[in-house]
């Protein structure tokens, strides 16, 4: 039987079909706002999955480009591998869906939305994060959901909720909020320097929202939801734990775990883990032996959390609100265009910047029916040994294409304008070593290695990562200015910001438990401000106080002038024989726009000049009076040829050769000879006369 639901969500039917198609899912629902459309189903498989010590789910988030009348790039014509925004979708979804599942599950769970039409009023990934919750939350998969997303844009100062494509690409704030009936659960956030009390008051407008659709979703579950159904149980015994603890007590656990040094802890925690399987209980029984793993870091976890949360100790010693040791240094690596280190405790980045022309802009194909290029490319690496380990690498993951684009956008609100700054942008961020928010150290290396390249940046920008551990009601908990892999790990939040002096760039927060307070939430946004702060204030600013004048002497030249879009012709010429002459020339390269921006590029500053004057010449509209060098590349009986730039020429009749008068054109001018000229306008056959005995030569 077919239900159908809907609501009205920001002036839009938000419209729910369930038993209509996908029947065979454990949960399936045919989502509609607006015309865009999507079918989202939750699978789960029947037992467990043996050999893992996680909850693996996986969501997808898969784009086609029928959705939007279009053929897919590419030789196939069919979809490939998922794009950059599909990536960062599926983070967007798992990330408040993840901390509602029971910790202790090994069954496979995984969600699906497929993206079937897109109205460019009403963006997909919004309506993917609430299919997602809807599949779930009617499933008989167990999870404490449902959760809802809300997205507001900002444009003119006016707060857009669930904004078009056009209002989220244009505005000056892009903010994803999800949220439980209770509590905020996920926030992403790319901003132009969002003040943080402004910031706060549109999470909790989102907030609002989401609370209208999580009641719509209940009442959906209410009508037809499945019941959940158990699952077996991956927790430890408590009797394992109670051995473990007879032969590692709390006392000696707290001083295995109280270090700075991350390989020292990995050790200790090794021997105790071959202590533990030593002992004639575990070494006698294999399954007790087969817990060990999994309860040395449950303990690991408690202590760590205990040290916390009631003593305020954190593992390498810092006060809750200390900062690691900070370093930072400039142009490290030679030759390239710019680069920058950034070292924070046992965290380190080093990123190398490279410009290029505007021609060399990434071009995006995606499903708001437009082929854009991203002119500023962040792009973060993440290899084994950064964390001691050893594995091959095999590309970018979703945390490596999650952590570059947070970067990015960390960065994108200070960034000059194309017509301040010509160039097409890369910064690669390369981690050396990783203890903790790689991500934020990544944002501050990439921005002093933009100034260090000469990019003019409005503004520098830092980030820095703020963690949380929570005891047993909503007052009970301690906030950590900057965490640590640890933290990050046995803790249960990782709030990232990064911003200038003025105000907010960007947001990403992960949690592990049901929701945050708007305490927790404004405590560690007012943190991270502090922090922030004193690291632009402190090491970004005596490694580079403000952008360098000039671009690197390895980095390309360019300049930029503008040519009416009627002359676009003349410069380019038929087949492109002008404009490819120019090239020939001056050995630059030439980008023009269909608006007539004109983008030249070389190494040589007097070549790049002599480009631009013969691209001035050609557009200009000749007058009686201007003056011209040019070559001879003509001689007749009557006059002389004169190329005075690539594919324009004039003529100088013999009498206006010289003073003097002339039997033979040959008797002064030779072919290649270069002249001086004025021009007299046009002849009466149209062709533009020159003179050379009423001009000077040279």
């Amino acid at each position: 039987m077919v239900k159908t639901y809907t609501m009205d969500l920001a002036g839009r039917t938000l419209k729910v079909e369930i038993g209509k198609v996908g029947k065979q899912a454990n949960g399936c629902a045919f989502v509609q706002y607006g015309d865009t459309t999507l079918l989202c189903t939750a699978t789960e498989a029947k037992a467990p999955r043996d050999g893992v010590d996680f909850f693996p789910l996986n969501i997808e988030y898969s784009e086609k480009f029928y959705s939007i009348g279009k053929f897919p790039g590419g030789f196939n014509k069919r979809e490939a591998k998922p794009s950059e925004n599909a990536i960062l979708t599926d983070r967007m979804i798992d990330r408040p869906m993840r901390p509602l599942f029971p910790k202790d599950m090994r069954n496979d769970v995984t969600v699906e939305n497929m993206v079937m039409a897109v109205d460019p009023a009403c963006r997909p990934e919004l309506v993917a994060m609430i299919g997602s919750s809807i599949a779930v939350a009617i499933s008989d998969i167990p999870w404490d959901g449902p959760c809802a997303s809300t997205q507001i844009g900002l444009v003119d100062g006016q707060m857009i909720i669930n904004p078009s494509q056009e209002q989220w690409d244009n505005g000056d704030m892009k903010l994803t909020v999800a949220s439980t009936a209770e509590k905020v659960i996920m926030i992403e956030a790319g901003a132009k320097e969002i003040p943080e009390q402004d910031m706060i008051r549109y999470i909790y407008e989102a907030d609002a929202i989401n609370k209208q659709v999580v009641n719509f979703i209940n009442s959906i579950v209410a009508e037809i939801g499945k019941e959940k159904q158990p699952y077996v149980s991956a927790a430890v015994p408590q009797e394992i734990f109670d051995a473990i603890k007879t032969i590692v007590t709390p006392e000696e656990m707290e001083n295995l775990v109280f270090t700075d040094d991350k390989m020292v802890r990995d050790k200790n925690m090794d021997d105790v883990t071959e202590k533990i399987l030593a002992d004639p209980r575990f070494a006698e029984n294999e399954e007790w032996a087969a817990f060990v793993g999994d309860a040395v870091y449950q303990y690991e976890k408690k202590t760590v959390r205990k040290m916390i949360l009631k003593d305020h100790k954190r593992p390498d010693g810092r006060e809750i609100t200390q900062i690691r040791p900070l370093s930072a240094e400039i142009d490290l690596i030679p030759r390239v265009h710019g680069s920058a280190m950034f070292t924070r405790g046992q965290t380190q980045i080093c990123d190398i910047v490279t410009l290029a022309p505007l021609s060399e802009a990434q071009r995006v194909e995606g499903l708001d029916q437009f082929v854009t290029e991203k002119r500023y490319i962040h792009q973060y690496n993440f290899p084994a040994y950064s964390v001691g380990e050893t594995k091959v690498s095999r590309g970018p993951g979703r945390r490596e294409i999650g952590h570059g684009a947070l970067a990015e956008r960390a960065l994108l609100a200070v960034l000059p304008s194309v017509e301040e700054f010509p160039y097409a942008i890369r910064a690669v961020s390369e981690t050396f070593e990783s203890n903790g928010s790689t991500s934020m150290a990544s944002t501050c290396a990439s921005c002093m290695a933009l100034m260090a390249a000469g990019v003019p940046l409005k503004a520098p920008v830092a980030g820095i990562s703020c963690g949380l551990v929570t005891g047993d009601t909503d007052d009970d908990f301690v906030l950590l200015t900057d965490i640590q892999g640890l933290e990050d790990f046995f803790g249960d939040m990782d709030f990232k910001v990064t911003g200038t002096h003025k105000g907010i760039t960007a947001i990403q927060m992960d949690i592990k438990i049901h929701g945050l307070t708007r305490a927790i939430v404004e405590g560690a946004i007012g943190r991270c401000k502090d922090a922030r702060e004193f690291i632009m204030n402190g090491v970004m600013h005596d490694a580079i106080a403000e952008p360098r004048k000039e671009v690197s002497k390895y980095a390309p030249k360019i300049i930029s002038m503008e040519v009416p879009v009627d002359k676009i012709g003349d410069v380019v010429g038929q087949r492109g024989k002008t404009i490819n002459e120019i090239i020939a020339r001056t050995g630059v390269k030439i980008d023009i726009t269909d608006d007539g921006k004109v983008s030249i590029c070389g190494e040589d500053q007097a070549k790049l000049d002599e480009a631009k004057e013969m691209i001035r010449i050609i557009i200009t509209d000749f007058e009686k009076g201007q003056i011209f060098k040019g070559k001879v590349v003509s001689i007749k009986e009557f006059g002389a040829f004169i190329e005075f730039a690539p594919g324009k020429e004039g003529m100088v009749h013999i009498s206006k050769i010289s003073k003097e008068r002339l039997d033979h054109v040959e008797d002064i001018l030779t072919l290649g000879d270069e002249v001086t000229v004025v021009c007299l306008g046009k002849d009466r056959m149209g062709r533009i006369s020159f003179s050379m005995k009423d001009v000077a030569q040279n």
